[in-house]
């Protein structure tokens, strides 16, 4: 990445939704896999779980999850970790009765407000898969 790209990609950050999980694996590996590409490149990244992507965050889900020619979920989840945030919502949380000691080490479950407050952060883009 050339040195302005890369510096401006530092000043960006993107927060990514993800609202499948194996119920629609294909859209569910989109946003993982946009979210470890833009932490690879320098981008600032936090990855919501919702719906049925929340059962990601559980220890052992992601590395279950098979999609032919795609990168392994653990291993993108794995990298996300390593350099952004990620974050079960709240009821989706509260539905599959899963607390934070149910979750990988390091994802958090916040709400709403939590959420608004990151998308609305200037230099913001905010993704929906």
């Amino acid at each position: 990445m050339r040195r302005e790209h890369y510096a401006l990609a530092m000043n960006r950050a993107l927060v990514i939704k993800a609202t499948a999980g194996e119920d629609a694996p294909e859209r569910c590996n989109q946003a993982f896999t946009v979210a470890a590409a833009a932490v690879a490149s320098g981008v600032r990244v936090s990855l919501w779980l919702t719906g049925e992507a929340s059962w990601l965050a559980v220890p052992g889900r992601a590395a279950k999850f098979t999609l032919p020619h795609a990168a392994p979920l653990n291993d993108l989840l794995d990298l996300v970790l390593a350099q952004g945030t990620v974050t079960v919502c709240t009821q989706c949380a509260a539905r599959r009765e899963l607390t934070v000691d149910d979750l990988v080490d390091g994802v958090r479950i916040a709400g709403a407000p939590s959420f608004v407050e990151e998308i609305t952060e200037e230099g913001v883009q905010a993704l929906v898969y």
